[in-house]
């Protein structure tokens, strides 16, 4: 074996080593890792992504398995249920007070602290790097890729001045977006 591929299989092994560590550490409290996942993704899904559907997207899961995810989530009194305002069959899904509170002893909160002792250059070629290999991976894979609203194609900037819910807007849906809405991650990223 060539330097390059030791080093290439040694990357993925550490990944994969992390991920086992993070994982393990979901284990044994009130959630189990996917329950986790759900709050991590509804916390960050904007309005148009914030359903059954967008999150077995985005975990890349069949929809039996997130629809009981998010029957014990609700049970807990983490999430809430609502319909969607001019659609009948559609489902808003938020956290409720009792989620956010979760999520602030969220077990990967650890590793944000590993990840924030790193210097700073380090720190950006990590993020860097694990962006590049995420995007080529949702390649692969033919997966949506779920990023924030701000750096989409359909995003304009300033593009909503003038309407309730600007100052941006979303092309695709025609929808004016805050600034906070522009930080969260959306189904149709493109």
């Amino acid at each position: 074996m060539s330097k390059d591929k030791i080093d290439t299989v040694d990357i993925v092994l550490s990944l994969e080593r992390l991920t086992r560590l993070v994982r393990a550490g979901e284990h044994g409290g009130a959630l189990n890792p996917a329950q986790w996942e759900a709050l991590r993704y509804l916390a960050r899904a904007n309005r148009f992504s914030n359903s059954p559907g967008g999150l077995t997207r985005f975990l890349g899961s069949t929809k039996g398995t997130v629809s009981q995810t998010l029957k014990a989530l609700e049970r807990k009194g983490l999430i809430a249920k609502t319909k969607r305002a001019h659609e009948k069959r559609s489902v808003c899904l938020e956290l409720t007070q009792s989620g956010k509170v979760m999520l602030a002893s969220d077990p990967l909160l650890a590793l944000t602290g590993s990840v924030d002792e790193l210097a700073g250059k380090v720190r950006r070629r990590l993020a860097k790097g694990l962006r590049e290999l995420l995007r080529a991976e949702l390649t692969r894979k033919e997966q949506p890729k779920f990023g924030v609203c701000s750096t989409c194609r359909y995003f304009r900037e300033k593009g909503s001045e003038a309407d309730f819910g600007g100052p941006h807007a979303c092309m695709q849906f025609e929808a004016a977006l805050s600034n906070e809405d522009a930080k969260l991650i959306c189904v149709e990223h493109s």
